[in-house]
């Protein structure tokens, strides 16, 4: 197994190709384009109740500075808004609920973004916020239980930042502390989108088969993972049939902008274990893009409102 200790500052190769993500046999320049398409006013007239279980709230100082390196390694973020105008933004558009999340990218700043958060939530009951903590930090498990004391409703992380061993010590304290308080989890810990910027590779960190042994260990935590487990979609699709306390959210994978080619339909999939998420604002693209094509897959209407919003209320128990 990868030591995230021992994993800090490793640098993944990139072939010796300056600009390029090597992902298997497919290769990608960065940073991606940004996408010119026109935006909606609102969300469609009589849609079901829709959660936007997947957008990205941080500090002000934070936000600047996440929005640089996407610019240089990532792709041009389109909605440079911060955390209140973030929030007007999305409801103006007829969102019903926003789930917000955040991660910690060293350690011993979880604690001042989780109270950050919390507040965040007291100011707006429109908000679902979840904590973070960065794995194998001394005190995490007193990290989580604070969090959840000022109300926060779960725990994000991102494998790619964090350099996190699915299968170490550090997170098997974060798993057991989301057990006890009976709090979801949603991680990246799929392999992509993938960058040679990251401080480690996620193709070393992340597979399928490591996170089926986390799930399995622990049947009783509930799991989402973003992108729909980009780009190990079949396999994913394979377990949510399977596993009962995992779940896929479908962030920019709808979108028809990364550069995979395997995309499952979502009606092949189970309909009850998909989340919609966005990754606002940190995208390339027309805020609505993933919910225009959601209505060109012709769901039924009881699998549509269950993406939309019903399987997050469930997941983060809104």
């Amino acid at each position: 197994m990868v030591n995230s200790e021992s994993n800090q500052g490793s640098r993944p190769s990139n072939h010796g190709l300056p600009g390029i993500i090597l992902a298997e046999n497919e290769k990608y320049s960065i940073p991606l384009p940004a996408v010119n398409d026109v935006e909606g006013e609102r969300v469609p007239a009589g849609f079901p109740f829709i959660v936007d279980a997947h957008v990205h709230l941080f500090p002000d100082m934070l936000f600047e500075s996440v929005w640089e390196w996407f610019d240089k390694f990532g792709w041009p973020v389109r909605y440079k808004l911060k955390t209140p105008e973030i929030l007007s933004f999305l409801l103006s558009k007829g969102i019903n609920r926003i789930v917000a999340l955040h991660y910690a990218h060293k350690p011993g700043i979880a604690e001042k973004l989780n109270r950050y958060m919390a507040e965040v939530c007291r100011l707006c009951t429109a908000v679902t916020g979840l904590a973070t903590v960065f794995p194998g930090e001394a005190g995490a498990v007193d990290i989580l239980s604070k969090a959840f004391s000022l109300g926060l409703s779960g725990v994000k992380l991102h494998s790619h930042v964090q350099c996190f061993d699915m299968e170490g010590r550090g997170m098997q304290e974060v798993y057991e502390t989301c057990v006890r308080y009976d709090k979801p989890l949603i991680m990246h810990v799929g392999r992509e989108p993938r960058s040679p910027e990251y401080p480690c590779d996620p193709y070393l960190l992340c597979s399928f088969d490591r996170l089926e042994r986390v799930i399995k260990a622990y049947p009783s935590l509930k799991v989402c993972v973003p992108h729909l487990g980009a780009d190990e979609f079949e396999e994913y699709g394979r377990m949510i049939k399977e596993y009962d306390n995992l779940w896929l959210d479908t962030t920019m994978a709808l979108a028809d902008y990364l550069p995979f080619e395997n995309i499952p339909k979502l009606s092949g999939m189970r309909a009850d274990r998909i989340i919609f998420g966005t990754d606002f604002p940190n995208i390339p693209y027309a805020w609505d893009r993933e919910i225009k094509r959601l209505l060109k897959m012709d769901l039924p209407s009881e699998s549509l409102e269950k993406i939309l919003g019903g399987n997050a209320a469930a997941f983060y128990s809104i």
